[in-house]
């Protein structure tokens, strides 16, 4: 969310430094973004990727109706609104679908790490084709080396997958999903980019909504017409996973960042934002048992420091719980 349109909360100007009690739980929003793709993974153990992005959505957007209504936003659409709304829709429904795809054919590890590269293609896009943004050399050095962590997994999983294919498995990391996963990360990065520019005409949160809605009705169609889904998919882990991504994640952690932007300037907030894929690894580790390589442990270290130096001197920053995918 663009801080310019962050409405202050109570009697606070969106100035305030970062303590102790907002920098946990900025911390705490982090690591649970970062638990994303994990919670994906146990969905679509059993249900298909694209059939999992729909219902995830459909209770993202109830979350943002009940949101809307809280807030005071009218969901009507006015003139001049729903050519946004749709287009954000569409590009809701590839980058998500790429998301969810990729994770099923690479893994949790992998997603959070390729997801996240979209904060250097908001910086390239924003320098290179808005001018919104210029680089600097610091963060011109960032994007080199997160681009030497990224390249590192790719050819680590293409050699791996070329002499054992036999071995490409469960959770194993795939070249292919991991290609996948770093086009949804490219697409993420342009949906942000054009979101900063429809905010100059819809309200962030009426935007969301109605982004959701869009994204809903394609992920239906898709599935409709390509997948199957049957009810006894619906174990109690591919549940849990829905929920979490729909409820948590789409729930309380759009409430919390809200909340800390009502308080504290984005462009600091925003620094907390390299630890989601070092979160997200550690988790797919932990809960899916991933393969932690050497190469995937350094790649993780400077895809996040390439994040911090990025947004060291960043003027604006658009953060949305769809952002994180």
């Amino acid at each position: 969310m663009n801080e310019s349109k962050t409405q202050p909360i109570g009697s606070h100007d969106g100035r305030e430094p970062i303590g102790a009690t907002s920098a946990s739980l900025a911390l705490m929003t982090a690591a649970l973004w970062g638990g994303t793709p994990v919670a994906i993974s146990y969905s679509v153990d059993t249900l298909p990727p694209i059939g999992t992005a729909a219902i995830r959505f459909v209770l993202a957007a109830l979350f943002m109706l009940v949101w809307c209504r809280i807030e005071g936003t009218e969901v009507r659409l006015r003139t001049g609104q729903a050519k946004p709304a749709l287009i954000a829709g569409l590009l809701l429904f590839v980058q998500i679908g790429l998301f969810h795809w990729g994770i099923a054919e690479s893994n949790s590890s992998h997603a959070s790490l390729f997801i996240n590269t979209f904060v250097f293609w908001v910086a390239a896009i924003d320098h290179f084709v808005t001018k919104a943004d210029r680089l600097t050399i610091w963060r011109l050095l960032g994007l080199l080396l997160a681009a030497t962590g990224v390249s590192l997994v790719l050819i680590k999983t293409g050699a791996v997958n070329d002499s054992n294919p036999a071995t490409v498995v469960g959770d194993a990391p795939n070249f292919k999903g991991d290609c996948i996963l770093l086009a949804s990360g490219f697409l993420l990065g342009i949906k942000i980019v054009y979101t900063k520019h429809a905010l100059k005409t819809i309200e962030p949160s009426k935007l969301i909504f109605w982004h959701d809605v869009v994204g809903v009705v394609l992920f239906f169609a898709y599935c409709g017409l390509f997948e199957t889904m049957q009810t006894s998919d619906f174990n109690a882990t591919a549940i849990w996973g829905l929920l979490y991504q729909g409820l948590v994640v789409a729930g309380l952690c759009f409430a919390v960042q809200t909340r800390l932007l009502g308080r504290h300037p984005a462009s600091q907030l925003v620094i907390f934002s390299f630890t989601t894929p070092l979160f997200g690894i550690a988790l797919g580790f932990l809960f899916r048992g991933d393969p932690l390589s050497p190469w995937l442990f350094v790649a993780g270290i400077c895809v996040a420091c390439g994040i911090l130096m990025v947004n060291t001197r960043q003027r604006t920053v658009v953060s949305t719980v769809d952002e994180v995918a």
